[in-house]
């Protein structure tokens, strides 16, 4: 499998996951301003949706959507305990999960990524001070979140989070989730994934 990465970027959390579940896997980083991937190839004739993460199954296929990927992901590796299994209701409480961090965090960073009028930064600044001060009331009384284990959540959750300083927002707003941040970073797999993205020295 090869993941279509852009460094820092939501990419980073079915890095991660590939990095927790042992598969064998490859990342191509893309320059999402060319559209070009650095081994020269056109992005958009990949990935007609133009961004990423982009995942390219040994079968040709493509799948794209971080939750999907994700997903997808920890179904190969079922013993490695990354999602709970399909038709239980942590399932769903996992999808619930990946869909709040989807739509009610990265979604409202938008405006300072991409050059948002003060407004509708101030909007996002608001829209993440109350959903993470909700992420952070979650964390009080376990470490990840959906409790004692690790799930493809977390890199998630993990991933957008590490993007709070372009929003000029403090993490230690929020103790127990800059605990979390704390302690995804010292994963093995959060480790290599950051290395590998040249976010880590």
């Amino acid at each position: 499998m090869k993941l279509f990465i852009s460094p820092g970027a939501c990419s980073l959390a079915p890095h991660i996951v590939l990095q927790e579940s042992g598969l064998s896997f490859e990342i191509e980083k893309v320059n999402l301003k060319t559209q070009l991937t650095e081994t020269g190839a056109a992005f958009t004739e990949i990935n007609p949706k133009a961004y990423v993460p982009a995942l390219l199954l040994d079968s040709g296929e493509l799948l794209t959507e971080g939750p999907a990927i994700v997903q997808y992901l920890a179904d190969l590796a079922p013993e490695k305990n990354l999602a709970p299994a399909h038709g239980t209701l942590a399932r769903y409480q996992l999808q619930a999960w990946l869909n709040y961090v989807s739509t009610e965090l990265h979604k409202s960073f938008v405006p300072f990524f991409h050059h948002g009028s003060d407004d509708w930064k101030a909007e996002g600044k608001e829209n993440l001070e109350t959903r993470y001060a909700y992420v952070n009331q979650h964390l009080a009384t376990q470490p990840y979140l959906m409790g004692d284990d690790f799930s493809v959540a977390d890199a998630y959750l993990f991933t957008v989070t590490r993007w709070l300083r372009v929003s000029k927002l403090d993490l230690a707003t929020w103790p127990h989730l800059a605990a979390f941040q704390t302690r995804m970073t010292e994963r093995p797999a959060v480790k290599a994934a950051l290395t590998a993205e040249g976010l880590r020295s």
